[in-house]
């Protein structure tokens, strides 16, 4: 795509360069993206609608309407030449071929929760545009056949709440946070409450149809099984676009007990911290998901700063049984039978996602983000219990900074009978994964200092978590590990992040890209790399890797 022109004249380069896509003005972009729409769309509609301009009032509410990261709404923040929201498949297949035919760099937004917003900021090329699915979302839940069949603009929360609507004893292992848009939160792998139950939401995919770079939609048949691999877990924006998900339901009881239960410094949190590390992986029954959420907070009683370890937990059962389990493997954390509240499944996932008790469900349907701030994170997986003296040196960085928030996750159960190659999802043989962040509210405060803080906090944690790589999940994007340059993808420089994210089924992703996008059409800061044309030539009749069931 860049390679040097050989003897050009300055004549035959100016003849070139006006025949290219960018000798015409950018300002008739639109028109020419709007005619190309309307030639290659099976269902008509006035396209000039369907495109919101920098000119248009509508633009930067739309922009911001799904973003969670407000460091990438800043009005410096690189904007897109326009937003297509397509209201038909077709609309999203011609968008894919215009945008080759005219030959304008495209991006994908389902539900905006991006963290380096690389689905709706390029920082690597410009000019760009986004394709904005949030008008794609429907949801049809088929409970004879346990299975549901979602559209990418759809948030996770539609889809609870229309699984919910059609039975109390049916769910779908996904996120926690339900405004996420289904079409990237599945790239990811998707984990929730139900993953020591049920694996990963991508785990339960059973079908997807994707728009490849030639503007076909594929269902898992024609796509072949390498690819419906690659995309279950692979990270989005590399291999086509997600039109829709077939997923797999799993039973759920009618009753689900949950219950948050604080410990400050004050009242034992590094001990109990300690032994929450010991056996919430794999000593607790898989039916309970049991995580931490830390915060720095004031200290009631002396009004001095202090940690709070919030035990926020879900369980596929009543809270009798609940007690039994928690009571026999641990009972340092004190838990009654009045932290606990018995409710249905999705007033489960309601409280896990923060609503206020009395919520209406129906609200899950605006599809709208309750966590929106500017904010840097970062992700690690931990194999052996962190020692108490590191939690004491983990404190005390957090208490350096104003509003961090830690959120540590437990894995095991289900989680690790899975093969890490099983999709390309691999973080599985490990006891818990811990998400950082540091947030803030106002654009003008020193962004610097906050990012310095947690990559300081990043560095001191190394000894104690996975190394070889360090391991970190996709869906909690961190441009701090590497960021594709254009087109020419260094495969060196891919790797420092793709083994983090993928680990070895990093290489087979980069084969199943070479294979279906060798020329990278989609790309973005960190997406999977074709193999460079002459190891492409070395590797000729050997893309085809061994199929996972």
């Amino acid at each position: 795509m860049n390679h040097p022109i050989p003897n050009a004249s300055i004549f035959s380069l100016f003849l070139l360069l006006i025949s290219t896509p960018w000798a015409h003005p950018l300002a008739s972009l639109q028109e020419d993206f709007s005619q190309c729409l309307s030639e290659n769309s099976e269902i008509s509609i006035p396209f000039s609608t369907a495109l919101i301009t920098p000119n248009n009032s509508t633009f930067l509410p739309f922009l911001q309407s799904s973003a969670q990261n407000l460091r990438y709404l800043v009005p410096t923040a690189p904007k897109p030449e326009f937003i297509f929201t397509p209201l038909h498949d077709s609309h999203v297949q011609a968008a894919v071929i215009c945008s080759k035919q005219l030959g304008v760099h495209l991006r994908v937004r389902s539900g905006g929760h991006d963290y380096e917003a690389a689905s709706y900021v390029s920082q690597i090329e410009t000019p760009f545009v986004v394709v904005d699915l949030a008008k794609l979302r429907s949801v049809i839940v088929d409970i004879q056949d346990n299975s549901t069949w979602a559209q990418a603009g759809a948030s996770i929360g539609e889809v609870y709440y229309r699984i919910a609507e059609k039975s109390k004893t049916h769910g779908f292992p996904a996120g926690l946070c339900t405004s996420l848009g289904v079409g990237g939160h599945i790239t990811g792998g998707a984990y929730g409450t139900m993953m020591r139950k049920y694996g990963l939401g991508a785990d339960n995919v059973i079908d997807a149809k994707i728009i490849d770079v030639s503007g076909r939609v594929l269902d898992r048949a024609a796509m072949g099984e390498d690819l419906f691999w690659a995309i279950r877990g692979g990270g989005g924006g590399s291999f086509g676009i997600i039109l829709w998900w077939k997923i797999k339901l799993v039973p759920v009881p009618e009753t689900v007990t949950v219950f948050t239960v604080p410990k400050t410094l004050e009242t034992g949190a590094t001990k109990i911290l300690h032994k929450w590390q010991q056996v919430a992986a794999t000593e607790l029954d898989e039916d309970l998901f049991m995580r931490v959420v830390i915060q720095v907070s004031e200290d009631s009683k002396t009004a001095n700063k202090t940690v709070t370890t919030l035990y926020q937990a879900q369980f596929l059962g009543g809270a009798d049984r609940l007690l039994d389990v928690v009571q026999t493997s641990f009972p340092e954390l004190g838990l009654t039978k009045k932290d606990c509240t018995e409710t249905s499944w999705l007033k489960a996932v309601m409280y896990i996602a923060g609503y206020p008790s009395s919520t209406p469900p129906e609200v899950l349907l605006e599809g709208k983000s309750t966590f929106k701030n500017y904010f840097k994170a970062k992700s690690d997986f931990v194999k052996d219990p962190i020692p108490e003296s590191g939690l004491e040196g983990f404190w005390k960085r957090l208490m350096e900074e104003e509003s961090p928030l830690v959120i540590l996750n437990p894995y095991g159960g289900m989680m690790g009978r899975i093969s890490e190659t099983a999709i390309p999802f691999p973080h599985r043989k490990v006891l818990f994964k811990i998400q950082y962040l540091t947030t803030w509210q106002d654009e003008k405060e020193d962004e610097g200092k906050h990012m310095d803080w947690i990559r300081k906090l990043y560095n001191y944690m190394a000894p104690y978590v996975t190394m070889f790589p360090r391991q970190a999940y996709v869906n909690y994007r961190d441009l701090d590990l590497g960021v594709n340059k254009k087109s020419n993808i260094s495969f060196i420089e891919a790797s420092a992040w793709g083994k983090r994210y993928f680990k070895d089924n990093f290489n087979r992703l980069i084969k199943i890209k070479t294979k279906v996008d060798p020329d990278n059409f989609f790309r973005h800061e960190q997406s999977i790399p074709p193999l460079p044309l002459p190891a492409r030539s070395r590797t000729r009749g050997h893309h085809h890797t061994k199929q996972n069931s």
